[in-house]
C-alpha cells in the first residue's frame, strides 16, 4: 500500500467510461420501474411518452455533465466542481447524502440480484433470508476484491458484465418481436386508467423513469482516469445513455407486445414475466441471470466510481488523509473502498425492499443534480465557450434540464413527505460532520497535481 498520497494516473479509455456509464444506469431500474410506469401512466401513449421524455431529459443531462466534466476533469469531480464553485461545505452536505443514499442502494441492488439467483442456484426449495443475505454480501465481498487489486481489473470486470447485459438484453428484445405469437401471458391485462389528469400522470411517471435513467453523471468521478479526458468524456458519456436510452425503448416495446400494456402494470417483475409468457419456467431462469449480472454490474460501477469521491473530500480536510492514498501499482484506492464496503455491508443487515428506496434515491439525486448542474454556468463565466467541450443549446438546455429536476423532486416530496423531512436530515448532519472534520484533519492539504 502506498503510504503517501500519490497522484491518479489515467488509465481507463473512453469504451471504458461508456460501460461504466451504462452500468451505473442500467442496474434493477429496468426490470421493476416499467409496471410502476404503467400504473401512474395509466394508458400506452403516456406510458412511452414519460420513457421517451425522460430519455430526452436524460441526453441533455447527459451533455450537461460531458460538458463539466469535460472542463473540471478531476478525481472524485461529482463532489470537486461543488466545492471549487461554491464552497467545500456543500459540496460535503451533498455527497454524504449521497454516500449515505449509494452504498445502502447498492446493497438493495445485490439483494435483489441475489433474489434472482437463489432460486437458480437452490432450486428444489425456496430459498431463505439468510440465503438470500449470504449471496449478495458474497457478490458484494467478490467485487470488492476485483477492485482491490486494482483500478483496471475492476475496469475490465465491468466491460464483461456491461457486453453481457446488452447482449442478453437485446436477446429479450429479439425473442419478444420473432416469438410474439407464441406468448402465453400468465394473466390477462388488467384495465389501466389511473386517476388525475394527463399532466399528473405524466409527472408521476417520470419519478420512476428518472431512477431508471439516472447515474450517468457520476461518471464525473472518474474524470482524472480518462486519457485525453477533454476530449473523449463528452463522446463516452452520450454514447452510454443513447445505448441506455435505445436498449429502454426497445425493451420497453418488447414488454408491450407480449404482455400489453394493462400486463405490464400487473407485473412487478416484467422481465421475468415476459420470458415466462415465452418460454416458460426455462425463460425464467434464464431472465433471473440476467437481472443478476445486471445488479452485478451497477454494483461494481458503483464501487468504481465512489471512492474517487473521498479522494476529493480528503483534498479537503473534511476526511483522514489516508482516503488520498492511491497505490501507484494497481491504482487503487484501498482506504476508500474498504470504506465503501462497509457502506454497503453494514446496511445490508437492516435494509428493507427495493421499492422504499425508490422515492428516497430520487428525491436526493434530483436536488444533488440541479446543484451540480448549476457550476456549468460558474465554469462558462470563469473560461467562456472556447474552454473545452461546450453543449448546444447552452444556457436554454441547462435551465430547462435543471428546472424538470426540481420539478420531479417537488412531485416526489408532496407525494412522501417523510422522505423529503428524511432527505434533508441526512443533508444537514453533513454540516457538522464537514466541520468536525475540517478540526479534526486539519485544513486543506496541498493538493496532489491534476494529470
Amino acid at each position: 500500500m502506498a503510504t503517501e498520497p500519490s497522484a491518479i494516473e489515467p488509465r481507463l479509455t473512453a469504451f471504458d467510461i461508456a460501460m461504466v456509464v451504462f452500468s451505473l444506469v442500467v442496474g434493477i431500474g429496468i426490470f421493476r420501474t416499467p409496471a410502476i410506469v404503467a400504473r401512474a401512466a395509466g394508458d400506452t401513449r403516456l406510458f412511452f411518452a414519460a420513457w421517451i421524455v425522460a430519455g430526452a431529459i436524460s441526453l441533455i443531462g447527459a451533455f450537461v455533465f460531458a460538458e463539466i466534466g469535460a472542463r473540471h476533469p478531476r478525481a472524485g469531480g461529482y463532489y470537486r466542481v461543488v466545492a471549487d464553485c461554491y464552497h467545500p461545505a456543500l459540496a460535503f452536505m451533498l455527497n454524504w447524502s449521497q454516500t449515505i443514499m449509494q452504498g445502502a442502494g447498492a446493497a438493495g441492488v445485490a439483494f435483489i440480484g441475489a433474489d434472482y439467483l437463489g432460486p437458480i442456484l437452490f432450486p428444489s426449495h425456496a430459498p431463505g433470508e439468510h440465503v438470500t443475505l449470504a449471496l449478495a454480501c458474497a457478490s458484494i465481498l467478490v467485487l470488492l476484491a476485483l477492485n482491490y487489486r486494482g483500478m483496471r481489473l475492476g475496469a475490465s470486470a465491468q466491460n464483461l458484465l456491461s457486453l453481457l447485459k446488452i447482449g442478453l438484453m437485446g436477446a429479450l428484445v429479439v425473442c419478444a418481436f420473432v416469438l410474439v405469437r407464441r406468448a402465453h401471458p400468465a394473466v390477462p391485462p388488467p384495465p389501466l386508467g389511473a386517476a388525475g389528469s394527463w399532466s399528473v400522470r405524466l409527472a408521476t411517471a417520470l419519478v420512476p423513469c428518472f431512477y431508471a435513467y439516472g447515474g450517468y453523471h457520476l461518471t464525473m468521478n472518474l474524470g482524472a482516469d480518462l486519457k485525453d479526458a477533454r476530449r473523449r468524456f463528452p463522446l463516452a458519456i452520450a454514447a452510454g445513455v443513447l445505448t441506455v436510452v435505445t436498449l429502454y425503448l426497445l425493451l420497453n416495446l418488447a414488454y408491450h407486445r407480449v404482455l400489453g400494456t394493462g400486463g405490464v402494470a400487473d407485473s412487478p417483475l416484467v422481465a421475468a414475466a415476459l420470458t415466462g409468457a415465452l418460454f416458460g419456467r426455462a425463460g425464467r431462469a434464464v431472465v433471473s441471470v440476467v437481472v443478476f449480472l445486471s445488479a452485478a454490474g451497477f454494483v461494481n460501477a458503483t464501487i468504481v466510481h465512489m471512492p474517487r469521491t473521498f479522494y476529493a473530500m480528503a483534498e479537503d480536510g473534511a476526511l483522514p488523509r489516508a482516503f488520498m492514498r492511491v497505490n501507484p501499482r494497481t491504482q487503487a484506492q484501498e482506504a476508500g473502498l474498504v470504506f465503501f464496503g462497509l457502506t454497503m455491508l453494514v446496511p445490508a443487515l437492516l435494509l428493507g425492499s427495493f421499492a422504499k428506496l425508490l422515492d428516497y434515491v430520487i428525491l436526493v439525486d434530483t436536488v444533488t443534480l440541479a446543484v451540480v448542474a448549476s457550476t456549468l454556468f460558474v465554469l462558462r463565466r470563469r473560461t467562456g465557450a472556447a474552454g473545452g467541450f461546450a453543449m448546444w443549446g447552452y444556457p436554454l438546455l441547462p435551465v430547462f434540464y435543471i428546472g424538470c429536476l426540481l420539478t420531479v423532486a417537488v412531485r416526489v416530496s408532496v407525494l412522501q413527505p417523510s422522505l423529503a423531512l428524511a432527505g434533508a436530515a441526512i443533508f444537514l448532519t453533513g454540516w457538522p460532520l464537514f466541520r468536525f472534520g475540517r478540526r479534526l484533519f486539519g485544513s486543506p492539504r496541498t493538493r496532489a497535481p491534476d494529470t
